[in-house]
Formats: structure tokens, sequence, C-alpha cells
């Protein structure tokens, strides 16, 4: 018998960010980040509405001067107002001491501070600053993300490294130098912040990097030597294709190991295009692994030289979106309809047995089959539909399937 590798999540310190549990046994947590002038609330709240609708579970601000800190209030104010109840987390550079310090509003609106040890000061200044964000996470009882990036590392740290590199009489790449230098700074700074009296159920860790294989090496590393909650995202992943499939590899083998409580997808977007497919990236790299389920989902054929119509093409895009529409309320009213499994196959290859293997299937007529869509329920043959008028009897069927399946478990 060929059994599935079982995930075995690395355990950590669950941390409360406004009603959501990041790490220990809760379920891994989405996350985004918009792209709006934070100052600007009506432009921020809307995009910030479809991120949360989308499915990001915590959403992260830009937080970088006065017109942005009492933007956040104001939208605080807004979101609370239509009961759209989503945590912001607030992302600090080089003055987030100043901000902190000056706007209680501020602390008090956001739910979570993202701190980037090599962002919070220089030389003398950058402990003490450091020292007034751990202090007001702690005043108000907020999380802090401690935030590590390769493009803003701790110089000091790094050249410290380096130069000990290089008087060894073992010395390794400069590369492996770099990933070591990622994992101390983030394991340094929250030391820092627990001597300053943060707690470790406050505390998040990230150490993102932009190289696939970076990013596996250093969180197995943090995963080894801490137990912290942890956030999972390739900086500057890239747009399109490529930053979607660099983001799947990348946390999807961490993911596997059972490295990572939170996620983001740091996808590029097209000019004018979809944040809110970061968040979908996101919840389609959870689902494929099993780990959680957020809609049912679609099997389909690509097609071949057995498929020559695009019908079956159209009927699966249409029943995906169909699905798409109908999720919103059916998660409210039928338990258990996320983990359903859909099959909308192109002809008699794989067709049936593929729609057996599927709660719900169709199987359409390939080029010179006859006619008929069998339709399979449970493994067994239910409907042979024909005609023109297919979609709309399929997704009928759909509907009938799911309310009297799952409309009892409720």
């Amino acid at each position: 018998m060929v059994s599935l590798p079982e995930i075995k999540r690395h355990k950590t310190h669950p941390v409360q960010v406004r009603g959501v549990t990041i790490g220990g046994d809760a379920p891994v947590v989405v996350q985004s980040m918009t792209n709006t002038d934070t100052a600007d609330v009506d432009k921020t709240f809307e995009q910030v509405k479809q991120l949360f609708l989308a499915g990001s579970e915590i959403i992260r601000l830009t937080v970088n001067n006065e017109e942005a800190a009492q933007g956040v209030v104001k939208l605080r104010e807004r979101l609370d107002k239509e009961r759209l109840d989503v945590p912001l987390v607030g992302c600090f550079h080089y003055n987030g001491h100043t901000l902190l310090g000056d706007y209680p509003d501020l602390c008090e609106a956001l739910d979570k501070y993202r701190i980037n040890p090599g962002n919070v000061g220089f030389g003398q200044k950058r402990d003490a600053q450091y020292e007034i964000m751990i202090k007001k996470a702690i005043e108000y009882k907020k999380a802090v993300r401690i935030g590590v990036n390769w493009g803003s590392l701790d110089q000091n740290l790094a050249m410290r490294l380096m130069d000990e590199n290089a008087k060894s009489k073992n010395p390794v790449d400069s590369g492996s130098v770099m990933r070591e230098a990622l994992v101390q700074s983030a394991l340094m700074s929250a030391q820092k912040a627990e001597d300053i009296g943060l707690s470790k159920n406050q505390i998040i860790l990230s150490a993102k990097v932009s190289r696939v294989q970076d990013l596996i090496a250093v969180y197995t590393e943090l995963a080894k030597r801490s137990d912290y909650a942890l956030h999972l995202g390739l900086t500057e992943a890239g747009m399109s294709s490529k930053g979607i499939v660099a983001t799947a590899l990348g946390e999807g083998i961490l993911l596997q190991q059972g490295i990572g409580d939170t996620i983001r997808a740091s996808l590029t977007p097209e000019p004018n295009g979809d944040r809110s497919l970061e968040v979908r990236v996101c919840q389609e790299i959870l689902q494929s692994l099993g780990v959680r389920s957020f809609m049912p989902e679609v099997t389909a054929c690509p097609g071949c030289g057995r498929t020559t119509s695009t019908y079956f093409q159209e009927l699966a895009r249409d029943i995906r979106r169909y699905l798409e529409v109908k999720m919103p309320v059916w998660s409210k009213e039928y338990d258990g309809v996320k983990e359903m499994k859909v099959a909308v196959m192109g002809c008699i290859v794989n067709g049936p047995g593929e729609s057996k293997h599927a709660d719900i299937g169709i199987s359409l007529p390939g080029t010179g089959e006859s006619p008929v869509a069998p339709v399979f329920i449970d493994g067994k043959k239910s409907h042979t539909l024909r005609g023109d008028n297919i979609t709309t009897e399929f997704q009928d069927i759909v509907e009938d399937y799911v309310r009297k399946r799952y409309g009892s478990a409720i």
C-alpha cells in the first residue's frame, strides 16, 4: 500500500492578532499587503475590503509618514463601521519609533507591528529606537513581526560574519554567510525583544529572500533553532507565472516539512491588475498540499487531439466561476462543502474514471465520440446530458448535490 507523507507541523508559540491565531495548532494563515497610498483612506479601504473578501485573513499597510499614520486610524474606524473585522499590520521602516511615539491612536488601531531590524536606525540610535517600538507593542498588547530582509540586512552583522569567515580555517561561500546573517539577525532581534519584555506569544519571525533555495535553507534553519511562529514569503517574487511558480515551490516545500504558520505571495501585479491574485495563490498552495480547503476543487483535463472542441474548456471555466459565486453562501450554509471534488473532463479516455473519483463529475464527448455527457455522483453514473444546455443542467445537478449531501451536515 502507498501511503501519503504525513505533514508534521513545527511546534511554535501561538500569537493572537485580533482574534486570528498564528502558530500553535492553528491553521496556516493567509496574508496580503496593500499597494495604495495609506494616506488615501478611500482607495486603501476599497483595496483592504477587496483583499479581505478574497480571503486575506491579515492585511499589511505601509506606514511611512504622519499622513499614513493618520490614515490608518481613519481606516480602522471605517472598517469597524462596515463590520469588516480584518487585522491590520503596520509596516515600519526608519521612522516607526517616531510615528508610534507621536500617534497613540495608531498604536491602538494596528493589530501587529512589522519591524525590520536592518531599518530601525543607524549607529548608536539603532537599539534605542528598536526598544521604543517594542515597548509600544508591550504597552498596547500588540504582536510584532520581526522581519529580516535580504535587501536590508544589518550591515554591521553581515560584515562581522564575513570577517570571521575570512579568518576561518575552513571558510564557506559568501551566500552561506549571508544566509547565516539573516538567521542570526532574526533570532538576536527576537531575543532583544524578549529581554525588553515582549512575550514569545507576541513574536513572529520572517527572513525573506528572493530565491527559492535560499528561502528553504534559511527557514529550515530558523525552525531548527527556534520555536517562534514563522511567516513565509519569497520577497520580490516577480510577475505572472514566474512569481507564482517560485512562491509555490519555496513555500510549498517548507509547508510540506511542517514549517510556516502564515504565508504571503509577494507578486508584482500587472499594471492595474488584480491585487487579490496573491491571496488566491496562497489559498491554492495550501489547498493543493491538503493543508487547508477554501473552495471545491475542480479537476479538468488539459485537452489533446481528442478534444478539438473548446466546449469542455468553457464548461470547466464556467463551473469554476459558478463555484466562486456560490461559495460565500454555501460556506455558511453547508459544512464540508469546501472539500468537495468536481471533475470536468473532455473525452472518454480518462473522463469517466476521473469523474468517478470525484464527488461529482461530468465526462464530455471527445472528437468523433457519441454526443452524450454522462454525469457521475459519488462514483456512480446518475445522469446523461445532451444538447445545448449541458452547462446549466450540470450546474443544477451540482446545486442539488450540495443541498442533499452537505445540508444534513449542519
